[in-house]
């Protein structure tokens, strides 16, 4: 929004801003705030940032040494409109307090390192990425874990299960399986997503569309333009805020995690993604397989080579892996295609010009911590151009088949995804080289990371009883 603090502190006396929000995002993808009021702004600073406690930050640092810094990024400003007066709220990177120098850990930086390290290795000077935002809307949704009793409940107007109640019950309900671009008055959510989209024009975010998805009660999408690396992590992480925010102010509330409901379409977060050198695509090549230059089929080698531990990073929860199951859109194999959406890559068949010749993954989800996972793809795309792994030899495909038609045979010889977040950890722990590659990860950052995931999470859910295991169980 401003290149200037000048810009910046005219815009606040002019505007009258009461209030500067600062927000910034942990190594899992939290997104955290500190605000103060406008009459302390300055340019001072605006360079040297505010400290805050890095103990208290899952994955940063530890009580004898928790002083960290959050420094102000006011390109990435907006007003906020949600606060109740006047609010300024922007992005921040996280910085060491006594040298201000880039913390290891902050997601945002390990982002800016790969874009350099990209134009550095001279195969491409600008990435560009399209995540797609899948997420439900729920009316309500209540949750309690105690050592006796575990429970949650979730209410959705538009849901065929929803309990029958004469007076507010329309009759409008969407059938298990049957939300995709249902129409009003079945889809009871197109003014939430409207005005979702209206906030995210405002803030100069172009939006593609928006639409009711797959999942019958409240699942939702919308699509925005591609964004190169460097501010696709800042956009994502407006989009996710202002989602959650007019959901909540509508009475409702957005979720973007995986597998929300049994047996019902889960939430993904396909990311699009193409290279330029030059103003020029290095994607195209109207002779190669679906319109693919060797590059392109270099880089997608690399990508499901490393597509293992790449899932410890973008598919970094144990709800994950209740998405990634099949019978189901989400993609269960490592092989590519056109137009498959059961593919781990598909290639988009619309995409026929060179501009627009692009690559979507398909097995992300909304957990991942987006800096992290543009990241991450990015560096095995590039480790698979510099070492020219051909997708084709590996394995991976092309397969322009339906999947779930396959023998048993020749379904034994397509190499298969993660299924569960052990096996993705574990993945990542053995498997990570491409990622160290010019220091854009650090083993430090990746064994916090893994070492979080599995005792705080996978374990933890692991083990716990589930409800279900009362059925199965009880009375044996």
């Amino acid at each position: 929004m401003f290149k200037t603090y000048v810009e910046l502190e005219s815009f606040v006396r002019t505007k009258k801003i009461e209030a500067i929000d600062f927000k910034y995002t942990d190594l899992f993808g939290r997104v955290r705030h500190l605000t103060m009021p406008a009459s302390r702004l300055s340019e001072e600073f605006i360079k040297e940032g505010e400290a805050f406690d890095g103990s208290n930050q899952m994955g940063f640092k530890t009580v004898e040494s928790g002083d960290m810094s959050i420094i102000p990024d006011i390109a990435t400003a907006i007003m906020d409109p949600f606060w109740e007066v006047p609010t300024l709220s922007m992005l921040c990177s996280i910085h060491e307090a006594d040298t201000k120098k880039h913390f290891r850990r902050d997601p945002r930086g390990a982002a800016i390192r790969a874009n350099e390290y990209m134009r550095k290795s001279g195969i491409a000077d600008t990435s560009f990425w399209g995540p797609e935002f899948e997420f439900y809307i729920f009316d309500s949704m209540t949750y309690s874990n105690h050592i006796n009793s575990t429970s949650y409940r979730i209410e959705s107007k538009e849901a065929d299960w929803q309990r029958p109640n004469e007076e507010t019950s329309s009759g409008h309900k969407i059938p298990h399986h049957g939300g995709y671009h249902a129409c009003a008055p079945q889809d009871d959510l197109y003014n939430d997503r409207t005005m979702m989209v209206k906030h995210l024009e405002e803030i100069g975010i172009p939006v593609r569309y928006h639409h009711h998805e797959v999942g019958g009660p409240g699942q939702s999408e919308i699509e925005i333009g591609l964004q190169p690396l460097e501010k696709v992590g800042d956009v994502a992480t407006w989009v996710k805020y202002i989602i959650k925010m007019v959901a909540k102010s509508r009475g409702r509330t957005a979720t973007f995690m995986p597998k929300p409901l049994y047996n019902e379409a889960g939430n993904g977060m396909h990311f699009h993604q193409m290279l330029f050198k030059n103003n020029k695509p290095l994607f195209y090549d109207k002779n190669g397989y679906a319109g693919l230059s060797e590059l392109a089929l270099h880089y997608i080698g690399g990508i499901l080579k490393h597509g293992p531990s790449l899932l410890g990073i973008t598919n970094p929860s144990t709800n994950s892996y209740k998405r990634l199951i099949p019978g189901f859109e989400a993609p269960v194999n490592l092989f590519f295609s056109l137009a498959n959406r059961s593919a781990a890559i598909r290639v988009p068949k619309y995409a026929t010009e060179p501009n627009e010749k692009r690559i979507e993954f398909r097995p992300p989800d909304g957990t991942c911590n987006i800096y992290l996972a543009t990241t991450a793809q990015l560096m095995a795309g590039l480790d698979g151009i510099k070492n020219k792994i051909d997708p084709t030899k590996e394995g991976f495909g092309p397969i322009d088949k339906n999947i779930f038609a396959l023998s048993k045979q020749e379904l034994s010889e397509i190499k298969g995804l993660p299924s569960s977040l052990k096996e993705a950890l574990e993945a990542l722990k053995k498997d990570n080289s491409y990622l160290l590659e010019g220091g854009v990860f650090d083993e430090d950052m990746l064994d916090t990371f893994i070492n979080w995931k599995m005792e705080n999470e996978y374990n933890k859910v692991r083990n716990r009883p589930h409800p279900y295991e009362m059925s199965l169980y009880y009375d044996l």
